[in-house]
Parts: C-alpha cells; structure tokens; sequence
C-alpha cells in the first residue's frame, strides 16, 4: 500500500491558484496526494471564476473555502509532507513553522483573479493557470517519491515550479 503524502498549497488570498492546485492535487493526482490549501491573508470567499472552471470540469466544490494557512499550524493540523507556494508574494512571507520539516519549493504562477478585462479573458486566464497546475502535479506524481532524499525532492519540485 503506498504512501499517501499531504500538500499544502499557499498562496496570499487563497481564493484562486492555491484553490485550483488543492484540486488538481486531490483530484489529479493519482491518488498520491491529499491536498489542501490556504492563504496568508486570506480573501474570504473562493473567486468565482476558480469554482466555474471546477465545476465545468467535473470536481465537485464543496472543499473549497478561503482559509489562514494559521490552521495548518495548529496541534491538531495534518502533518504535511510537502508546502508549495504559488504566488511570489507567499513565498516572500515568513511562513508559520510546519511541524515534520515538510519539503518546501515555489511554483509561481500569474495571478488569474488580477486580470482585467472581459469575463471571457478572465475565464482564459484561469484555464491558464489551471492547465499548468496540472503539467506540474502530473510530473510531481510521476516522481518516484519514496526513493529520493529531501533535498533531491526539493530540487525536483523547484525545477517542477519552473516549467511552464
């Protein structure tokens, strides 16, 4: 029976990529994954064009709520074995101290819910960032996990954040 690692994806609002990669992550990713997401300021509520472009493909909402990445640093959190950040100004931010040392590594993305302009090139936008979640988390779960050290994990993942 294999592993099943937990990722927390970060981001500052928590409304949009973090969104769309905790998705990817549980739905896409070969059953690897447990995914969650959250932010350092959080917005609140998810971006509207993030839960339309989930449901347009079949993944069901229900999980998605903007949160303080405060929770995942509690006690009574699940222990992560991995944190990525996915907007430049999370991975600025001092992080909250992750119990178990998790492997970290930046995978920035554009900002889909910063875009201007029609909600067609909004929703353009989105499709984006949704593609390239899920090219980077196929190539993150194609990795033999179990067989690299932490700091070949981490390089691996830095050089998955640098695909486009």
């Amino acid at each position: 029976m294999e592993k099943t690692y937990n990722v927390l994806i970060l981001c500052t609002g928590n409304s949009a990529r973090s969104i769309l990669g905790e998705a990817v992550f549980n739905h896409h990713g070969g059953g690897k994954f447990r995914a969650y997401s959250a932010g350092s300021k959080p917005a609140g509520q998810p971006n509207p064009f993030a839960i339309d472009l989930l449901k347009r493909e079949g993944i069901d909402t229900a999980f998605a709520r903007s949160k303080s990445w405060d929770e995942f640093a509690l006690p009574d959190a699940p222990a992560m074995d991995f944190v990525i950040t996915v907007c430049d100004s999370a991975a600025a931010e001092e992080c909250p101290y992750w119990p178990g040392a998790p492997v970290s590594a930046h995978w920035g993305l554009p900002d889909p819910a910063a875009v201007e302009g029609s909600d067609a090139e909004k929703a353009v936008a989105f499709a984006q960032t949704y593609a390239a979640l899920m090219r980077r988390v196929g190539a993150f779960a194609a990795l033999p996990i179990e067989t690299l050290d932490a700091l070949a994990l981490k390089t691996k993942l830095s050089d998955i954040g640098k695909t486009e």
